[in-house]
């Protein structure tokens, strides 16, 4: 599956022209989109989700050479806070519960460092890379990010847009080729940062390509195929899925919805819900516990080169004749 979590909403956006983007986006090849919102630090108390909702895969045709046309992606929501101070992150967790998945756009050296090494909330840097930065990307808090589970994200679209001029796309060839040393190529995720056409300025829908061209764009800036392609699909999925995880689970604890049904015409297996290492374990017991009560056994002395088990009858008797022979040498040296 391909990803692009960075399609900017504003609320002076259409409908249909939103729509229209993510059908585009999907005759491209992305099957997950995330709309996504700007907001600027401090936060309000209250933080509403203002992000339109679309249902999954929408179909509006029956041929199937249409379907691919008209079908919507799987829509996420996600909110992008810009900060230059960390004191103004106190309602972080408020906006992660907000929205599916949290993003940090730090605008000094002191907030991108507390957004590598302090922030929890986040998952994603995102860096306006279009621009000269206030601060150098070095490879100890980027690399202590990526531990940390975060993804840097880069953002094509103000590049190769029709908007751009020769200094953005001067400033974003140089950025790319920092962040790709600082992280060895490790915990990026591209995506579009491509708008619908609500300003004659915006990133329009044309700033969107073809997965395939943006990991042969990346690739002359410094960024491996195979590392970008990881950045459009692994990379994005482990961020959606650890999302998930942290709004449905509590303390790393995942609780199970349901099991899978037994397929029609499979016999029951012995047990009822019993597991496979619990019913073997109970049919060890159980023959165990025959072979206490039918009284098998080792074979003893006497049976050693035979190698059967003997039977309770048997060390009886051989018990009795035993003493029986011992008594008879007591009497004869009497």
């Amino acid at each position: 599956m391909l990803y692009d979590l960075n399609i900017a909403w504003s609320p002076s956006t259409s409908a249909a022209e939103l729509e229209r983007t993510l059908r585009f986006s999907s005759q491209l090849g992305y099957n997950v989109v995330a709309l996504n919102h700007f907001l600027e630090a401090p936060l309000r108390s209250e933080i509403v989700n203002p992000l339109p909702k679309f249902l999954p895969q929408q179909a509006s045709t029956t041929t199937s050479k249409d379907a691919s046309q008209h079908r919507i992606p799987t829509v996420l929501h996600r909110v992008t806070i810009s900060f230059s101070d960390p004191a103004q992150n106190q309602q972080l967790p408020k906006a992660a519960q907000a929205f599916d998945i949290l993003a940090m756009r730090p605008q000094t050296e002191k907030a991108f460092q507390a957004a590598c090494l302090t922030v929890q909330e986040a998952s994603i840097i995102s860096l306006d890379l279009t621009v000269r930065l206030p601060f150098y990307l070095r490879p100890k808090p980027c690399m202590a990010a990526v531990k940390r589970g975060l993804r840097f994200e880069i953002c094509y679209g103000r590049a190769v847009g029709a908007g751009a001029d020769a200094r953005a796309r001067a400033n974003f060839a140089g950025n790319v080729a920092q962040l790709v040393r600082a992280t060895r190529g490790r915990g990026i995720v591209v995506s579009s940062e491509a708008s619908v056409p609500a300003a004659a300025t915006a990133t329009t829908a044309v700033a969107l390509r073809a997965p395939a061209d943006v990991v042969n764009l990346l690739a002359v800036w410094g960024l491996p195929a195979d590392r970008g392609r990881e950045a459009l699909g692994v990379n994005p999925r482990g961020v959606v899925v650890n999302e998930g995880i942290k709004r449905s689970g509590f303390r790393g604890v995942v609780n199970i919805v349901g099991v899978a049904d037994q397929p029609e015409g499979e016999p029951p297996r012995e047990g009822g819900d019993q597991t496979e290492g619990t019913a073997a374990a109970t049919s060890m017991k159980k023959k165990d516990n025959r072979k206490r009560k039918n009284g098998e056994r080792e074979a003893g002395e006497g049976a050693e080169g035979e190698g059967q088990p003997m039977s309770k009858r048997q060390a009886k008797k051989l018990r009795a004749a035993l003493r029986q022979k011992e008594a008879e040498e007591k009497k004869s040296q009497s």
